[in-house]
């Protein structure tokens, strides 16, 4: 049966602490680690929380986190080819726009749907309550990660430390679980790898070029502009 250490056992709301820092009866604090679930595709995200659905605690405290390419609800922003630049600029407002979806995120976090009394949700539960609530999944997902006991991700959320930062992931005293974790290897690489063409490295070179004529910080632009010839 469910544990006892999680809010599945007792039905009770989850703790919003971000820390998970709960108190025993006699008075010492323990930390509930969050379990970090890695996958290599999103795809294998919906198949796990249909397994998830099937065990006892298939009423635990979830989310999932994904790319704006799959929970991006926005009109307009969703059928950019660049998401997420179009995402930050209307959340900064620029252009005199805003968002709509992401000041009505917290109506899809906090929606009865997706509380623990009720069964494990998928990418596509999330997606479709969003667009009938007009909230951001994207942003709602997030908002869940505080409260929640499991947190299912593809693996470069978990690897890439770029990512991790901007989605406010910290992994220290969790508990993290990779699926086919033979994988990892190849996602490692491409977390620190980048791609450029050669029209790039060019358009680069000009304007690394023009900053040395000008004389502006000489003594950093010689050696990028160095490195962008011999890369051409």
């Amino acid at each position: 049966g469910p544990c006892t250490e999680c809010s599945c056992s007792s039905g009770k709301e989850p703790d919003k602490d971000p820390s998970h820092i709960k108190k025993k009866e006699n008075g010492d604090r323990v930390c509930v680690p969050k379990i970090f679930f890695g996958t290599r595709t999103h795809k294998q995200i919906t198949q796990i929380s249909r397994e998830l659905q099937r065990t006892a605690y298939s009423c635990v405290p979830m989310t999932i986190l994904s790319s704006r390419d799959y929970t991006c609800i926005h009109p307009v922003v969703s059928n950019c080819s660049n998401r997420n630049e179009m995402c930050v600029e209307l959340l900064e407002g620029k252009h005199g726009r805003s968002c709509s979806y992401y000041h009505g995120a917290h109506k899809l976090s906090e929606h009865h749907a997706l509380q623990p009394v009720c069964q494990a949700w998928d990418i596509e539960d999330l997606v479709s309550l969003g667009r009938r609530l007009r909230a951001c999944p994207y942003f709602a997902a997030r908002e869940m990660m505080l409260g929640a006991d499991i947190v299912f991700c593809p693996y470069n959320y978990l690897l890439d430390p770029q990512i991790r930062d901007s989605m406010d992931i910290h992994l220290k005293d969790q508990v993290v679980i990779l699926d086919e974790a033979h994988n990892i290897e190849d996602c490692a690489r491409e977390s620190v790898s980048y791609g450029v063409t050669e029209s790039q490295l060019r358009a680069a070179r000009e304007e690394l070029e023009l900053m040395v004529n000008n004389n502006i910080r000489q003594k950093h632009h010689e050696p990028l502009r160095a490195v962008c010839c011999s890369l051409i």
